[in-house]
């Protein structure tokens, strides 16, 4: 029988608990002193088997000022290309697995760990609130992720930029492991709990990988397989991660650490969604290469259990092909092309490159191109003003409608399939910016209607039709950086 929701036994530890200080300690949350609501995600705690509605008990738990010890581990990574060393949960604190689902919950931002090296342990409202709606975003698109289930505020000041109040953010996900945690055990010689987490991953998560000859290899591939999935996601999005070190990469190919994200307005393959980032490694055109180089790091990490370097190579080898044929396949359904024709990758570099030069917007674009009467009549968009720029979409329209012609189905039908998988909305940096603003002033009001929204995004939603059109002129001026 369960324990009964919230008491001190309902958290059952997480998997890695007991392997010892060199991976996990165990340390009290400092908490939020005076919590108060700021966001319930009452859906996703259903699914969870816990309340519609936020409760006292529920409160103490996500706020910090539960009555459990709870769990962070050690991991290292590299950062912006250089190696890290030592890193770790500076400021989260794995409250545990909750019965359904097997879920582990992590509080973010609830104080120092024995990781914080010179931090403060603390997450502000700003920060919280975006990974919050980020998360949540990225569900409502399909896309893997961390989910969000809670976010507590405190009047409690604390120093960034600008003083800034504290928050805390829960979210929830079948493991927070990283490509950091491989690093760490790998690198500072615990060869014995690398083992352990491998064989954790094989039960828990890829379990057929344990009937392969080369075990390790095969999780290794998986992992490179799901991470060439994600890149083509995010891409398929104009999502830009921000800060894609390795510590910041999930073991089970979900977007994890929603920093300085952001989803493109205007099409731009250089964008760079982190003003700290001024060499541009994590700019949108280099997601997919990244993804790359974070796996070769991490094969080899996992080279002293593998011993077959040459098959750690060919499944190397495997990422960029299968990132490529995800691209192509989303792009071909945001297109609504169902088949598999050979100009279809031309056909969409072009469309990619008049993006840019005509500075098309991203999501606005192809919602449009979804539209009934794009799909008759497709020179109604060189009509439109905001896709207007110094190169004619003529030629591209005419190459489209003749593909959109080898396609069996009807118009109508092509375009109803579009609009189910093109969003109106995504989590634009400016009205994140506003439900911040808002928040800052204890009204949630915005977050909690743009989280409706996200969860839905390709639906109409006429109330909020605004959030639906191009960004204001002063959202140009919004810049995210790593304390973001």
């Amino acid at each position: 029988m369960d324990p009964p929701l919230f008491s001190r036994d309902f958290f059952r530890p997480p998997l890695w608990h007991d392997w010892g200080e060199g991976f996990v300690r165990q340390t009290r949350c400092e908490g939020l002193p005076e919590p108060q609501w700021g966001l319930w995600n009452s859906t996703l705690a259903q699914e969870l088997g816990l309340p519609e509605a936020p409760t006292q008990e529920a409160s103490a738990y996500f706020s910090g000022n539960g009555p459990q010890m709870p769990w962070c581990s050690a991991y290292a990574g590299h950062q912006f290309g250089l190696w890290a060393g030592l890193l770790g949960d500076g400021r989260a604190h794995t409250l545990g697995r909750i019965p359904a689902g097997n879920q582990e919950i992590q509080l973010k931002g609830a104080g120092m760990t024995p990781y914080s090296r010179r931090g403060d342990g603390r997450a502000v409202l700003r920060s919280s609130l975006r990974e919050y709606l980020g998360s949540e975003a990225m569900a409502g698109l399909g896309i893997p992720t961390t989910r969000a289930l809670a976010l507590m505020t405190s009047h409690l000041p604390v120093r960034r930029e600008t003083r800034e109040t504290a928050a805390v953010v829960a979210r929830v996900a079948p493991s927070f492991l990283r490509f950091g945690h491989v690093e760490h055990l790998a690198w500072h010689g615990f060869p014995t709990e690398l083992k352990r987490l491998l064989d954790l991953l094989m039960v828990f998560h890829y379990p057929e990988a344990r009937h392969q000859p080369n075990p390790v290899l095969s999780v290794l591939e998986e992992v490179v397989e799901r991470t060439a999935h994600l890149m083509a996601a995010w891409q398929s999005v104009g999502f830009c991660h921000g800060v894609m070190n390795t510590d910041n990469m999930s073991l089970l190919g979900l977007t994890l650490d929603y920093g300085p994200f952001a989803f493109l307005d205007r099409f731009d393959p250089q964008f760079i969604g982190n003003h700290s980032d001024q060499e541009g490694r994590y700019a949108y055109d280099q997601q997919p290469w990244i993804g790359a180089w974070n796996c070769a790091v991490l094969g080899s990490a996992l080279s002293a259990l593998i011993d077959d370097e040459k098959g750690i190579q060919v499944v190397l080898g495997r990422y960029n092909t299968l990132f490529a044929t995800s691209l192509l396949n989303r792009f071909r359904r945001k297109l609504g092309l169902q088949q598999a024709l050979p100009g279809d990758q031309p056909l969409v570099d072009t469309l990619l490159s008049l993006l840019h030069q005509n500075r098309a917007d991203f999501t606005r674009f192809f919602r449009f191109l979804a539209q009934d009467a794009v799909q008759t009549e497709p020179a109604r968009l060189e009509e439109e003003e905001e896709f207007q720029g110094p190169s004619p979409w003529t030629e591209w329209v005419r190459d489209y409608q003749e593909r959109c012609a080898r396609e069996e189905g009807s118009a109508l039908a092509r375009a109803q399939g579009m609009r189910a998988i093109n969003p109106k909305y995504v989590l634009r940096t400016y009205l994140a910016e506003l439900a911040i603003r808002q928040a800052q002033q204890g009204d949630f009001a915005m977050a909690r209607n743009l989280e409706s929204v996200l969860r839905t995004p390709c639906d109409e939603h006429p109330e909020f039709s605004s959030w639906a059109l191009a960004p204001p002129d002063w959202a140009g001026a919004l810049t995210l950086s790593c304390s973001s």
